[in-house]
């Protein structure tokens, strides 16, 4: 097996981190990967902000605690129960933004960014989740204040959140369902 065929077959969703920061080079090259993702008609409608800010993560974590208890009870309590941390102790909270005014194949478009950045992360030795969670503390009260901080710029919404980091535990990628697969010759 190739190194890509074995980097996609091993990967998997990581929800617990060791919280030690990432080098720049590394961080950079994962973002690198994700700008290199192909888009609808080349209009790489994103843009991709790397917060390895420790601090900032965890205030943005608690914040969206907040606003999951305040506003969904059944993932409240899941996250509770996986430990009580939204970003599960990550160093490194890849945001992609896209424009307002985006095409309507955008969201298609950040799933290609967002698996771009998690495979370059395990191509790394990085464990990684993508995460949609990651838009909650923007919705929180303190919502204003955490786009001031990161930069957000006008005209953009949430595309998607990508958690990346030293995985604390390691495990089995999920199983595949060879059943929803076929060909037609």
């Amino acid at each position: 097996m190739n190194e890509t065929l074995k980097t996609i077959a091993e990967r998997f969703s990581c929800r617990g981190y060791t919280g030690e920061l990432l080098d720049k080079e590394i961080i950079e090259a994962i973002g690198h990967a994700g700008l290199q993702a192909p888009s609808t008609m080349n209009l790489q409608h994103w843009e991709i902000i790397a917060i390895q800010n420790k601090e900032l993560i965890d205030e943005m974590d608690e914040a969206a605690l907040e606003y999951l208890k305040e506003n969904n009870n059944t993932m409240y309590q899941r996250i509770l129960e996986r430990g009580g941390k939204v970003f599960y102790n990550s160093a490194c909270l890849f945001l992609i933004l896209t424009p307002e005014d985006a095409h309507a194949n955008v969201s298609m478009d950040v799933g290609i960014v967002s698996q771009n950045i998690t495979l370059a992360a395990k191509s790394l030795g990085l464990g990684s989740v993508i995460v949609y969670m990651a838009t909650f503390p923007f919705m929180h009260e303190k919502g204003p204040y955490f786009k001031e901080k990161i930069g957000w710029k006008e005209g953009y919404k949430f595309g998607m959140g990508v958690l990346v980091g030293q995985a604390k535990d390691t495990k089995e990628p999920h199983e595949i369902d060879l059943e929803k697969f076929r060909i037609v010759e």
